[in-house]
């Protein structure tokens, strides 16, 4: 399972990174302090790495600077994640080695699509999900039911990846709207169902033994014709 470590002094943005890359089936170690990450990343290889700046007992940059020159760490793509939005502090971290830089507030799915981005540069992650006759590219946001290429919108696309990748598990509304459309979202759940119904219709029949209504929850992607 691909490691990702989470640098960030602020609880609620911790906690949501944390749950929603959990979400998507990556491993996760966090840290709400420069120094424990820092000390942590001397000894432990991981496969990507979230920073924030403004953190105490040491800051991302000290970090940053240090374990680009750890032979562990060194290659580990690092994505900053910072409330300093000046274009000198921009420039300041990807010169230390940053491999990107996001300012806050951020989108939850942007930040979820860089970290593929990166991850794919290290071919740490795979590409294309296969469920029965379903076959979904990310790379190219491509969908296949067997040979029928399978037009979509972006946030069709969005939605069908995100139930695809946690195949299998009911999934609330409430997830789903703040992993598709942001954490911020402001707007009723009638927005996803009229997705939801979008793709069935699309996907014909697929869509429909696939995609399951779970009650007073949300939806499930599933493989055959299960009752929900």
């Amino acid at each position: 399972m691909t490691h990702i470590c989470i640098v960030e002094d602020d609880d609620s943005i911790r906690q949501l990174l944390k749950l929603t890359l959990e979400n998507f089936q990556y491993e996760i170690t966090d840290f709400d302090n420069g120094e424990d990450a820092y000390q942590y990343l001397l000894d432990n290889k991981v496969d990507l790495a979230i920073l924030d700046l403004m953190l105490p007992r040491m800051n991302g940059y000290d970090i940053l600077k240090q374990i680009r020159q750890n032979k562990l760490n060194r290659e580990t793509p690092v994505i900053i994640l910072s409330a300093k939005d000046q274009e000198v502090d921009k420039i300041l971290g990807l010169d230390l080695g940053a491999d990107d830089y996001m300012t806050k507030p951020f989108s939850v799915l942007e930040l979820a699509a860089r970290i593929r981005t990166l991850l794919r540069r290290t071919h740490k992650e795979t590409n294309k999900l296969d469920l029965g006759i379903l076959h979904i590219d990310v790379d190219q946001r491509i969908v296949h039911v067997e040979d029928k290429v399978v037009e979509l919108t972006y946030k069709e696309f969005e939605l069908l990846r995100y139930l695809a990748t946690n195949s299998g598990r009911a999934i609330s509304r409430e997830e789903l709207l703040n992993q598709v459309w942001g954490y911020d979202f402001v707007g009723e759940t009638r927005t996803l169902d009229v997705h939801i119904n979008s793709l069935r219709k699309k996907l014909g029949p697929t869509g429909r033994n696939y995609i399951k209504s779970v009650r007073q929850l949300g939806y499930r992607l599933s493989v055959g014709d299960q009752d929900a």
